[in-house]
This record gives C-alpha cells, structure tokens and sequence, in this order.
C-alpha cells in the first residue's frame, strides 16, 4: 500500500536489536586470543580423508627415460592380528615408453618408501609424503596447499650404487580462515547460511567484505574486481551459485602480478570446486523459500587415466520485493518539493552451465578445455505515487502516478583454452590460456505516467514512454605466466596479458499516444559502438633471508579506448600512454607464531563503458543520468601494515593499518543543464574527476576456536575518509566503522548452527558511486553522489541450521533466514547547491530458505581399469589400498 505524505514509512532501529547484535560483537570481540586463552582443540573433518598423486619420471644418467622400470610405493602399517608393522603396497606401476609414471588416490597424511627398479639398473629407494606449505612460512601462499596434493617427484636417476635420499615433510589441515603475505582466504564450503544461494550470500559471511540490500559488495567501503580461479570474469556475483565455491581470497592490495585495473578497490578472488581424484564425484541440491523461489542444481567430476571431466549446472527462480522512499526539495530554478514512494516486484529466472575437461598428455603437461553459459530473464514491476510542490501548508498542487514495467533478457556464453607445463624442478611451471566471452541482451521498459492536479485528483494529462534498447558485448584475453623458483627461498615470475572488449549498443525512446501508436522522440535515438584494448606484462622477484621475505614487482599496462555514435557519426579516441604499477611486499617472522608484514602497490581505474557513454538517459524523468567521455583514469597509491599472531590452540588474529590516496577520483556527481528532449533544464547525474581521496582505516580478523563445538570469527574495520572536488565545497570528512562476527556452533546428533551479523556505521557512498545507470536505473530510487552525500547506519542478522545424515553424512537439510529482524535499510542522504535528498530503500526482509544436498562419489583406482595390464600385473596389488 503506499504511503501518504506525512506518514512514517520505515520504523526507526529498534534499540533492542541493537543490543542484540552489539552483543554478539562483543562476544566475539573479546573472546579473540588476543584477550584471553580458551583450550586448545583441533578441526576435525567430516567425509573421507583426502588423497593426492605422486608423479615423475624414471631416467639415466643421459636424462633419457627408461621404459617398464617398477615402481612400487610402499607404507608401514600395524599388522591386525600380530599388531607388528609391516609394510603395505599403497600402489604401482611399470613405466610408460617415456619414463613416466603415475600414482593416485594415495592418502596424504602418511609417510611412504618409493622403491623403483629396472632390468641393468640398482634399485632407487626414496622417502616420500606430501609436503603441506607451513601456513607461517614468509611469503606463503596458503592456497599452495591445493596444489601440494598432486606432487611433481621431479626426474629420478637409476645409476649403479646411487640412491636417492629421503625428504623432509610437513602436514597440516585446511582451517576456516588462512593468513598469507598478499591474502586472506576464507574457506566457504562448509558454509550453512549461504547454502542454495548465491556468491552475493557467501559474500555475507566473509570478513572485510560488505554487502548492501542490492547485493553490491563493497571491500574496505569500495567495489572490488571479481576474479574467479585467478581471472576476472564477465559473471556477475549472482551467476555464481554458493555451493559451488570452495574458498574466497581477499586480496585487499594485489601485487604487480594482478591486473593493475581497479584503483582503490581490492580483488576477491573466488575459487571453484573441483577434483581431479580418480574416480568420480559430485553433489546434488535443490531449494525452496519463502517466496515460493525454487532452485536447484548440482555438479559432477570424473577422471579416467589422462582424462578429467567436470561439469556443473544450476536453476535459480527471482522473486523480489522492495518498497523505498525519495524526498527532495528543490533549492533552485522552480523552488518546490517532491515526495516518491515506491512498491517494487521483481520476477524472472536464471540458468547457469559450465563444463571442461582436462586431459593430462603426461605428467607434466595438461591441456584444459571449458565452456560456461548463462541465460536469463528480469522482469521488474515498479508502482509510484509522486507529490509535487508541497507548500507550508501541505496542500499538494500536483500528484503523478507511475507504472513502470520492465522485460531484460540477457545470454552469455564463454570458452577458455588452457595449457600448464610443469618442469621437472618443483614449483617452476608455464602456463598459457585464451579466454573468449560472448553476450547479448535486450530491455523493453514500459513508463505510463498520469498527471492530476490536487486537491480534488482531477485529471490532468498522460504521458506514456518506451524505450527499446539492446546490445551485444565481447570480450577476448590472452594470458601467460611463467614462475621459476631459483632456489628453496627465492622464486622468479614473469607474464603478459592482452584484452580486447568491442560493446554495440542501441536505444530508442518513443512516446505513445492513447491508442498505442508509438513516436520517436526525436534525437533520443542512438546507437553506440566502442571497443577497449589493454596490454601489459609484470615481473616479480621473490626470496627469503632468514625470518625477513620479500617480493619485489613492477607491472607495465598501456590501454585505448575508441567510441562511436553511429548514427551522428561522432568519434570519441582516448589513449592512455604506457604507465608503471610498482608493488612492494616484505614480511619479517618475530617468532614462530608472530609476523609482521608491509607492502605498497600502484593501480590505476580506467573509466568504464557506462560512465564514458555520451546519451542522456531519460527513462525516468525524476532521475536523469548520462556519461562523460571527458574522464581521466584515476591513480591510487596504496600502504598496508599487518601484524599476525598464531596461537597453540590453531586461533589467529591479523592487525592492519592502510591508507590509500587516490588522484583524479571518479565519483558520481549531480548538476542541472539543459535537456533536449525536455526542451528544459533538469538534474543531471554524471560523474567527475574529483581532484584526490584518500581512506585510511585499521582493520581487524580473528578466527577463534572457543571451545571444540564453536568456531567464531570476527572483523572489526575502522576508517576515515574525504574527498576534495575541484571548484566545488568538499565534504565533510567522516569517521565510519564497519564489524561483522561470524559464529559457527557443532550441536548433538548431527546437527549445525550457524549466526552472523553486521554493522555498518554512517559512512561516505563508496568512491566508485552508485550512479543512475543506464536502461532505467533510475526507476530503483535514484543515484547518490559520493562526493555530495552520505549512507546512514544500517544491520542485520542471519542464521541457518544444519542436519546431516545417511552414511558418511552424504545428504544433508538445511533452514537459513536473512535479515531476521528486519533492519537492512538503505538510507541514503544528498546534498548540492539545486537539492536536498533522502532516499530510502528495504528489499527482501526476512526470507526463509531450506535446502538439500545429496553428495555421491567414489574414489577407486578399479574402478576405472587401466588398459595396460601389463602395468597392473606387475606389482602384486593383492593389498593395496586405494
């Protein structure tokens, strides 16, 4: 129903709620390690352990491979009857014509005896295990663990009366959250309240990073690039299904080795699941909410001697609801004041495939082909009461109602071809991949408007606008990286990249008259072409001294852009000379549970297509909005010191102070000129080059194991930050803060709990703007300039519960609900010379979610029998354990 004027549209926060959720932050503020000490406990998992593959290649002494050598990995193991050790046969082979050879499924926590042996040659006998990276290790990438379960044993040498000698190993198990020299990665599979969703839920639960009612993210108060598998990508984070992500990296200042785009944003980096066990594996779900929005989807992986096929696919229906609020009071020209209430309904649906396949040509060398697609639909519904002209005695003098309704289909489908060569010293690999994106998509956005004059609501006039608009988009990138570790503490790494991305589009606006026939508005119709190219290449320098590691970076990028308004036939050329993105990290190890860390890095943020697009957007007349092809690229200069601790029980805490000055910052700006197709003024939103910003802010993460049944983790983020514009009054500059605990409980008989909750304080809009949009973005409630207003606070607080069950808890139900008490609200505040404006906006409050997950799979080397029998009959297999 909407709102009178007058009339309160959203209740004031609920003191009881704030003390409920303050309290949970203290909670997990204090009960930190770094004020008091719980009992140790260690992570114990749940489902089957999990196994890797040694692999090599058998040689002499000319590096020339021997054929049908036996190899033979052995284990000791207690005797059930006579309980004495005795040793096991894990697995075997003979040699192909190459020399090489494979052995998988071997469980990872074990130490084994590799024997191999060939006709004229002394046998080789080496100790072998899996050397799991040392999370406190300077310079560590705690994603190396994935890695270290397929372990390269190099070239093996049989010589007469030579042996090889034994390695040193360490293990260690995948905690919740891991600490390295350039990230933080949050594992997320396990994950309970995202469960069914989508990345945008995960998002919810992963410390440093906010997300608004929209689902816009937000890291250290500024939109981050999204990476997935270490390459930005064209999905977005709702195209993302939630189950199938193993971890999320946060990346809050990448090094010269990332895509130097992207200013003073961050990257997250979100990792896929995937298994090159053999065998097979993989999970179905399905879900259901309140809302009557069904889901499902599911993923499946299997290996067969040098083939890996994986795919997976999902179904996810839309259903929306939101209701908001604009007030505005016009300072200038026709001096009044215009209320906006608005009732939303948003319907549509989305599918989502990928699938690949990797095919191992031998040991060292794997060629990977994948495919995704995506398709949808959105069908937004808006209806809106809006009261002009309200004078001091609240008489109306005018009144019009909108509808306005939306039909958005979009396609997407994308190809990658990749190529790894791992050589035959540890760690030093080549890697080149070509990744090739496709998408089109087409608006139909009808607005009926109906004008009354008040008091009385006697008919006025109509005016009916459609717009029709539609595009297509493509985007090629090439990439290779090559890494060569010199030695056990020093490690070279070089690359390039290159990407080309051509984006057609085309609008038109037409007014309809009572019986439906269409004009064009003249001059509104455009069509766009433009076409941006980047290119760049790194180099990175990485060693250890002792407790002190460092890496040293530099990146070149040199990138153009070229527009064309085909129909008015006017060129827009902006060229962005070569420029040089330093970065700097060192880190010294106080102890063998304190560390301390420093780095520096350089970014640049090209202006984007919609922010360049030179075409008045004025599908909704209250919100106009158009681009700026005269925007200059806007350089951050960013400083970040970390302190980390480990501690006996497995807790950690990360301490950092950061600060990040920005140069020619592009941020939404708001301003009144002339419109054409008014054939009046009107309020204007754009963006501008603000002549420099600048956030600093100390951070806070801590993963505390409170007791063996509850896990919490909590981030605390406070921080400053101004914006100085040209020829215009700054404003002011603003203390925020930002904390988000994540509680995760063990319960009897199976069952999980998992609570989480937010708060963000009064706080700048993000530099990178919310801005109009084009295709009817302002049909949502309007812009908000980041140089000319701020957000009010806003919380909320989420919960789900789990219950696992059948054998080795394969399926599992699960119940979440977000925003259980209602308080996630946008509340935007503007301000500039023409205007003073309050938007307000809830969506979706309080949805209730169940989900179920069925996971199948099974892990058998016999299963799929290997075609040389002559291998598998070499070894006694009589004992084996697969």
């Amino acid at each position: 129903m909407i709102s009178e004027p007058g009339q309160a549209t959203f209740a004031p926060l609920n003191l009881t709620h704030m003390r409920i959720l303050l309290a949970l932050f203290c909670i997990g503020f204090f009960s930190n390690p770094a004020f008091s000490q719980f009992p140790s406990g260690q992570n114990r998992g749940n489902g089957q352990a999990p196994s890797g593959r040694f692999y090599g290649k058998v040689v002499d002494a000319a590096n020339k491979g021997i054929e049908a050598a036996s190899v033979t990995l052995v284990a000791s193991r207690p005797d059930s009857v006579t309980k004495q050790m005795k040793e096991v046969i894990v697995g075997g082979m003979l040699t192909s014509n190459t020399g090489d050879f494979s052995i998988d499924n071997v469980p990872v926590f074990g130490k084994y005896i590799l024997r191999i042996s060939g006709i004229g040659y002394t046998q080789v006998q080496k100790s072998v295990a899996f050397e799991m990276p040392n999370r406190n290790a300077a310079g560590n990438d705690p994603m190396a663990m994935l890695g270290a379960l397929d372990k390269d044993l190099g070239n093996i040498k049989l010589e007469i009366d030579e042996n090889v000698l034994g390695a040193v190993t360490v293990t260690a198990s995948k905690p919740l959250l891991q600490l390295g020299i350039d990230r933080k990665v949050f594992n997320v599979d396990r994950n309970i309240t995202s469960a069914g969703g989508s990345a945008v839920d995960v998002m919810k639960n992963v410390p440093s990073v906010n997300v608004d009612i929209d689902g816009n993210v937000t890291l250290r108060n500024n939109a981050p690039q999204i990476f997935v598998d270490g390459r930005p990508t064209n999905l977005t984070l709702e195209q993302i299904p939630a189950d199938a992500i193993e971890s999320v990296e946060i990346i809050t200042n990448p090094s010269a080795k990332f895509d130097a785009s992207g200013g003073t944003a961050g990257i997250l980096n979100i990792v896929l699941k995937k298994n090159k066990r053999i065998g097979y594996s993989g999970n179905i779900r399905a879900n259901i909410d309140s809302r009557g929005r069904f889901g499902g989807g599911g993923d499946i992986n299997i290996r067969q001697n040098k083939i890996n096929f994986f795919a997976s696919g999902m179904y996810n229906q839309r259903k929306s609801i939101s209701d908001g609020s604009n007030i505005r009071e016009n300072l200038v020209y026709k001096p009044s004041t215009s209320e906006q209430y608005d009732n939303s309904t948003f319907k549509g649906a989305f599918g989502f495939g990928r699938a690949g396949i990797d095919y191992f040509i031998d040991n060292r060398n794997t060629l990977t082909l994948s495919g995704s697609f995506a398709r949808g639909n959105m069908n937004p519904f808006t209806e809106s009461i809006i009261y002009t002209d309200i004078q001091s005695n609240n008489s109306i003098d005018s009144l019009q109602e909108r509808m306005s309704s939306s039909k958005n289909q979009f396609r997407n489908k994308g190809a990658q071809v990749s190529f790894k060569h791992n050589f035959p010293k540890a760690g030093r690999e080549w890697t080149a991949d070509v990744t090739y994106n496709k998408g089109k998509n087409a608006n139909d956005n009808f607005i009926e408007n109906d004008f009354y004059y008040n008091p009385g609501k006697t008919f006025d006039r109509s005016y009916d606008v459609q717009q029709l608009g539609g595009g297509t988009n493509e985007n090629l990138v090439f990439q290779t990286d090559y890494s060569n570790p010199i030695n056990d503490k020093s490690k070279f790494e070089v690359g390039a990249r290159s990407s080309v991305r051509k984006v057609n589009s085309s609008t038109n606006y037409y007014v309809l008259n009572s019986n439906g026939i269409k004009t064009p508005i003249a001059g509104q119709d455009i069509m766009y072409n433009s076409e941006d190219r980047i290119y760049a290449a790194y180099a990175t320098f990485s060693s250890r001294i002792k407790n002190f590691g460092y890496q040293l970076g530099l990146r070149a990028e040199s990138s153009d852009y070229e527009g064309l308004l085909v129909n008015k036939n006017e060129n827009f050329n902006i060229e962005f000379p070569i420029s040089l993105f330093p970065s700097v990290f060192l880190s010294q190890k106080l102890n063998e549970t304190d560390e301390l860390q420093f780095n520096y890095s350089r970014r640049i943020n090209r202006p984007g297509f919609w922010q360049l697009f030179p075409f008045i957007d004025i599908s909704d007349s209250i919100n106009v909005s158009r681009g700026n092809p005269g925007l200059n690229p806007e350089f951050t200069n960013s400083f970040e010191l970390s302190y980390s601790k480990q501690f006996a029980n497995r807790d950690n805490i990360l301490f950092s102070a950061y600060f990040k000055n920005t140069n020619d910052l592009i941020t939404p700006y708001q301003q009144r000129e002339y419109v054409p197709a008014f054939d009046d003024s009107a309020i204007v939103s754009s963006y501008i080059n603000a002549n420099r910003s600048y956030i600093s802010g100390l951070e806070m993460t801590g993963k505390n194991k409170i007791t063996k049944w509850w896990d919490l983790t909590t981030n605390v983020n406070l921080f400053t930050s101004k914006i100085d514009l040209n020829n215009a009054p700054d404003p002011d500059k603003l203390f925020s803060y930002f904390f988000k605990v994540n509680n995760n409980i063990k319960l009897p008989k199976n069952f999980s709990l998992q609570l989480s909750g937010d708060y963000q304080s009064k706080r700048n809009t993000s530099p990178s703007g919310r801005g109009g949009g084009m295709f009817g973005g302002g049909m949502w409630g309007g812009s908000n300039s980041a140089a000319q207003g701020f957000i009010r606070p806003n919380y909320g607080v989420d919960a789900a519960i789990r219950f696992e069950f059948l054998k080795e808890r394969k399926a599992s139900l699960s119940l979440n609900v977000n925003d259980i008490f209602r308080t996630r609200l946008y509340d935007a505040h503007s301000e500039t010379e023409y205007f003073v404006q309050d938007i307000q906006r809830r969506r979706d409050p309080q949805v209730f979610r169940l989900n179920f997950n069925y996971r199948f799979g099974k892990f058998d080397a016999n299963l799929f029998k290997r075609k040389n029998t002559k291998a598998e009959n070499s070894v006694n297999m009589e004992n084996a354990n697969f």
